[in-house]
């Protein structure tokens, strides 16, 4: 099997830990069981030519069951969906797709204290909220969120969120690494592992602490935790092909193209 059909087959089954799944046309839309919504995404190996009739159906399913009309693909895999989702008048993006096996990973490490968390309200209340600080300023540069913005975003987390952070975690479907400085938390990460593949997700770095290493501190621990218990492929997509650069120091290596559509946003 090809690396791209391998992890197209990898995100496929990763929603359904959250959602159930329900067929549209050529697409599986993802039902949120949990708090937050899922997507839809092209049957894998279907070979099915996406056209503007098709997601007109997924858009009226999506209103009628009160769904965000949302999609993610490999892009490789169904080449026919970006240019029938901007037909259709959607916003469409592709990012850097990229996969590491374990012959060619290249730790890195910190001289901070980096480590998977365990499943503890307090510390994914505030990893996650280095997450949301980070990624409300995309990018490598450093910046002002710092502690004060962390804290400020885990206060206003709601105990149903984390909860349902803790619940995962419990469960085995979410793994967090985060970066102690002397303040608790600067930086975060999770790998979400589905039988011998795994994706890391969310890896952040508070603003004022970039550029020390710290994204690709946390994605080795990451990457080191799959590999030793059980993950024999281990995949991501890169915001930009900087970002992509950051993984690449790990031993990442591109593969192609994420897809990603959804409503274009009104101009202000």
């Amino acid at each position: 099997m090809s690396y791209l059909s391998r992890v197209d087959d990898y995100l496929h089954a990763a929603p359904l830990s959250g959602a159930e799944a329900l067929d549209v046309g050529p697409f599986t839309l993802f039902r949120s069981t949990t708090i937050w919504p899922y997507y839809a995404r092209p049957v894998p190996g279907s070979g099915a030519t996406v056209t503007v009739a098709d997601l007109e159906e997924l858009r009226a399913r999506c209103a009628e069951l009160g769904l965000p009309f949302n999609l993610e693909w490999v892009v490789e895999t169904c080449p026919s969906l970006g240019p029938a989702a901007a037909e259709a008048g959607l916003e469409v993006t592709s990012y850097p797709l990229l996969v590491l096996e374990r012959g060619d990973f290249t730790p890195v490490t910190t001289s901070l204290r980096c480590e998977i968390l365990p499943a503890s309200a307090e510390l994914l209340r505030q990893a996650r909220a280095v997450a949301d600080v980070g990624f409300g300023a995309p990018g490598t540069a450093i910046g002002e969120g710092g502690i004060e913005a962390r804290d400020a975003s885990a206060a206003s987390a709601t105990d149903e969120k984390i909860a349902a952070l803790v619940e995962r975690a419990e469960a085995g479907f979410s793994v967090t690494a985060g970066v102690y400085g002397d303040r608790g938390l600067v930086a975060s990460g999770i790998h979400q592992p589905v039988g011998d593949a795994s994706e890391v997700v969310g890896v952040a770095t508070l603003p004022a602490m970039r550029r020390q290493g710290l994204g690709a501190a946390v994605t080795s621990c990451l990457v080191e935790h799959a590999f030793d218990n059980g993950v024999d492929l281990v995949l991501l997509s890169a915001g930009s092909d900087t970002i992509a650069s950051v993984y690449e120091r790990v031993g990442f290596r591109r593969i192609g193209h994420a897809g990603a559509a959804e409503p274009a946003q009104p101009a202000e």
